[in-house]
């Protein structure tokens, strides 16, 4: 809870702005506002890390700039997931291609389905969770050639 009410104060800092939530609520418990932050610059503590929180983060983009969006969203040291929001099918598709996320959503988010594999690319961590790939964490496969005369 602290270090998810820490972030919030750093992004702040660092000149986003909080447009709402980012408090503890007033209960037993661990329970935090959701916080919005708008204004966030891409050097951004906010930006560049994973809260694993309830924490959006709204960086604004030059219209039709979806090449520079797509370099932006990449430039990071993680990739657990993504979301894009459009009508355009066509784009989605390729924003989906070109992000370097193990899992991208499209008008949606945080919607899995167990027979889906779920992970991270880069830093955001190795193997996947769910679906038939994540049976294969639990495979040891070897391959033997033998040459026989």
């Amino acid at each position: 809870m602290l270090k998810l009410l820490e972030y919030v104060d750093q992004a702040v800092a660092e000149g986003a702005t909080l447009v709402y939530g980012g408090k503890r609520l007033d209960r037993p418990g661990f329970f935090m506002e959701p916080a919005v932050l708008t204004n966030v610059a891409d050097d951004n503590y906010a930006a560049i890390e994973e809260s694993f929180g309830p924490i959006l983060v709204i960086s604004s983009f030059k219209d039709g700039d979806v090449e520079g969006v797509l370099k932006r969203a990449n430039n990071t040291e993680y990739g657990l997931a993504s979301g894009v929001f459009t009508k355009d099918i066509n784009k989605a598709l390729m924003c989906s291609e070109k992000l370097d996320a193990g899992t991208v959503f499209v008008n949606t988010y945080n919607k899995t389905d167990v027979a889906s594999p779920f992970g991270g690319f880069k830093q955001s961590g190795f193997g996947k969770d769910l679906g038939e790939e994540a049976l294969n964490e639990y495979l040891k496969t070897k391959t033997v050639t033998i040459e026989y005369d």
